[in-house]
């Protein structure tokens, strides 16, 4: 090391050059994460209001270095017949009490969960929108990577290289160092600019006199720029492809918020469908468990005949039976919900009446129709990507074109008859050279292969919006019909609730001449109609909900509220 410092402390003054400039340059990921926040902002803002824009945020604590990532002989849980147990259990067990033992297992404190609240929680713990949210982000990512190609680039590198030569039972070893400095900068039209400060080092390591290190420097600008294939937009093929995906990413982003609105707004009404056929269950259980008191006290004294008794009975334990599958599968769907929006599945929920309603909308179909066409987001991407697919086209054909590349460099270089160099420019020694390269477009096979190729994708892909922007408009006018469906559907319903309790209360009033099975059959059919109800006016709800989505009407807040759009008004649900 001595040898290779001399008194003159040789290469410390190049050393600086590469040893502190790198952390210079460094970007920490807290400013990386505030770049990708500010793209995604600004693409949001573009696409108008209620247009929320995800923050990236960070989780820098996975651990990326643990010893099973690599481990190459996974574990596997799989025991053979022998060893796994199973019990058969009493076929004349109480069935009914382990169900309700297991509906208890779990109550603790219930949660009152109200639809706003659902929808707040699943905009912060839906796994489904978290993917959604990243979607968008990495679509961020990718265009400031695309950005940066073209952004001036520092670059340095430094090579130390030793080299050794026998003479006469002898090595002669020289210690050689270059250090290149310098930025580069893309140009989006095609082309290459690059300023780069070279610095060569060399010390014979055999013996330290002075005469044998020697020193250079040179200032270096080249560029190289093609001509005919590779210039224009094909160049910056990349980043104009990445800030079209972002607009894609915002509207596919914005529009997975809305269906995903419509979607946890429509389970949770099927939820509150769910808990009204429960009631109306335990209504009628009620009732045939008076009946069959009734009739059990009128054949004790002789007013009807026994098999009578079993009629009622047969009903109440077909009803208990429907009670307990009706109390299961809601307590499945509200599970699966739970884990939808969410929220861990040890918390009990009460889901509460929707607070809000929305009033039927007054539309034709074409009027639907054209909001669809003008509105829907996922159409307005398809239509898009035709153009992405014609660009191609065009992309393709520049391949075809003869390359012919136009190069040019500068050099400055330290005055070469001098050992130390050092930062001594010689302008006498000022070197430059220009040129141009033709290559002849012999062999274009594969190139023109590929321009078919692309003509073939953009055939598909005007098919495909075709055909897409045909699904919109059956869609538009398939949510308005479903709109007055659902309707009509409610109203036939309230009617038929209505018919079937005067019916009950005929009966009531008549009650010594009706026989136990028109009882059980107007209750059977009170009961049907207040289920066709319910589903009624939940398919209503939806249908609402659907028509605003179908549309491209929907609007949602950040807090994942609706937001009411121009002529609505929210009506308080009685």
């Amino acid at each position: 090391m001595e040898l290779l410092l001399g008194n003159k402390n040789r290469f410390v003054w190049v050393l600086p050059l590469f040893a502190g400039f790198p952390s210079g340059c460094m970007v920490g990921m807290e400013g990386i994460d505030r770049r990708i926040d500010t793209v995604l902002r600004n693409r949001s803002i573009e696409l108008g209001e209620f247009v929320a824009a995800p923050e990236s945020g960070r989780n820098d604590d996975q651990n990326t270095n643990t010893k099973a990532q690599a481990d190459k002989a996974i574990p596997t849980v799989n025991p053979a017949p022998d060893e796994l147990e199973y019990t058969p259990a009493d076929e004349a067990r109480d069935a009914q009490a382990r169900l309700d033992g297991f509906l208890a297992e779990n109550q603790g404190e219930r949660l009152p969960l109200p639809l706003a609240e659902a929808l707040r929680i699943s905009q912060t713990s839906s796994r489904e929108f978290q993917s959604a949210r990243e979607d968008y982000i990495l679509s961020a990512i990718s265009l400031l990577i695309q950005r940066h190609r073209f952004n001036p680039r520092l670059f340095n590198t430094t090579t130390v290289n030793i080299a050794g030569a026998g003479d006469d039972a002898s090595f002669t070893s020289v210690l050689s160092i270059m250090n290149e400095l310098g930025v580069t900068k893309n140009f989006e039209r095609g082309g290459q600019v690059a300023a780069s400060w070279i610095i060569n080092a060399a010390e014979d390591l055999r013996n330290g006199v002075s005469d044998r290190y020697t020193q250079s420097s040179e200032l270096v600008l080249s560029g190289s720029f093609p001509l005919l294939r590779g210039f224009g937009l094909v160049a910056s093929e990349g980043l104009i492809q990445a800030e079209r995906d972002l607009v894609y990413a915002a509207r596919n982003y914005e529009r997975f918020r809305r269906e995903f609105f419509v979607s946890i707004a429509s389970e949770y009404i099927r939820l509150l469908q769910q808990l009204a056929s429960i009631a109306n269950q335990e209504r009628r259980i009620e009732s045939l468990e008076n009946l069959a008191a009734e009739t059990q006290a009128k054949s004790d004294a002789g007013q009807v005949r026994d098999f009578e008794i079993s009629i009622a009975e047969s009903d109440l334990f077909q009803a208990r039976a429907a009670l307990a599958g009706l109390r299961d599968r809601y307590r499945l769907s509200e599970d699966r919900f739970k884990i939808r929006i969410g929220l861990e599945l040890d918390k009990d929920v009460d889901v509460t009446p929707m607070e809000l309603a929305i009033p039927d909308p007054e539309v034709s179909l074409d009027d639907a129709m054209m909001r669809a066409l003008d509105y829907r987001l996922d159409l307005q991407n398809t239509r898009d990507r035709v153009l992405d697919a014609r660009r191609g086209v065009s992309n393709a054909r520049n391949d075809l074109l003869p390359d012919l590349n136009f190069n040019a460099r500068v050099g400055l270089p330290t005055d070469p008859d001098v050992d130390e160099g050092r930062l001594d420019f010689d302008p006498d020694e000022l070197s430059y050279s220009a040129g141009m390269t033709l290559g002849l477009a012999l062999d274009r096979m594969d190139e023109k292969l590929r321009v078919r190729r692309s003509i073939i994708s953009l055939e598909r892909q005007i098919r495909g919006y075709e055909r897409e922007r045909d699904n919109v408009v059956i869609d538009s006018r398939a949510a308005v019909r479903g709109v007055e469906l659902a309707r009509l559907q409610l109203t036939l319903a309230e009617r038929q609730v209505e018919t079937n309790r005067r019916r009950q209360r005929g009966q009531e009033l008549d009650r010594d001449n009706v026989t136990p099975q028109e009882i059980v059959d107007t209750q059977n059919a009170l009961l049907s109609a207040e289920n066709a109800r319910d589903q009624a006016l939940a398919d209503l709800r939806v249908s609402i909900l659907q028509y605003l989505l179908g549309t491209g009407q929907m609007r949602v807040t950040d807090e994942g509220a609706i937001a009411p759009i121009g002529g609505l008004e929210m009506m308080p649900v009685e």
